[in-house]
């Protein structure tokens, strides 16, 4: 896919249903086994849910970003500003896109908009430690871990049903030079 035939733009509220279920497809159930971002394997239920995609919607200090083709969402983003640096989450592409090139375009875009829109001078983010081949990912575009770890939320479903009961978040980041 040509990244030319991309456009992008801030979400509204009237985008929130298509945010949750490219988010869900992209990370549970077995539609997001067409795609390699899948987490069916450590998590069960839901990703995400119209409540929370809203909250990242109408954040006064970040926006979630789309990612369009011909008029169809393909991809997302969240991007929040936390003074110094930008949190990057809710990264989803859809399932069948993925493997093509289409993630590292709107990573480099949702960078160049943090630099763009506040500043920012480092871009944070937190994975699922296990995640080593997202994490290894994340390291061929500039990321790099941290070591600092913070607690898988059991207990809250909005996150989904954990598989196991060592999840455990770790912080990578990346400098936006």
């Amino acid at each position: 896919m040509s990244p030319t035939s991309l456009t992008f733009r801030t979400a509204t509220e009237d985008d929130i249903p298509g945010l949750v279920d490219l988010v869900e497809a992209a990370y549970r159930g077995d539609a997001s086994r067409a795609g390699w971002t899948t987490e069916a394997d450590l998590l069960e239920g839901q990703r995400t849910d119209p409540e929370g995609v809203g909250a990242a919607v109408r954040h006064e200090s970040g926006r979630l970003l789309i990612a369009e083709r011909d008029g169809e969402l393909i991809a997302c983003c969240q991007l929040e500003h936390r003074g110094d640096h930008t949190y990057f989450g809710m990264f989803a592409v859809r399932p069948t896109l993925q493997g093509g090139g289409l993630g590292k375009t709107i990573i480099a875009e949702a960078e160049r908009v943090a630099r763009a829109t506040w500043g920012a001078g480092e871009m944070r983010m937190t994975v699922i430690r296990q995640r080593e081949e997202l994490i290894a990912w994340y390291e061929r575009r500039g990321y790099r871990r941290t070591g600092e770890l913070s607690p898988f939320p059991y207990g809250d479903e909005r996150f989904g049903v954990p598989q196991r009961a060592d999840l455990e978040f770790e912080l990578l980041v990346k400098p936006l030079g």
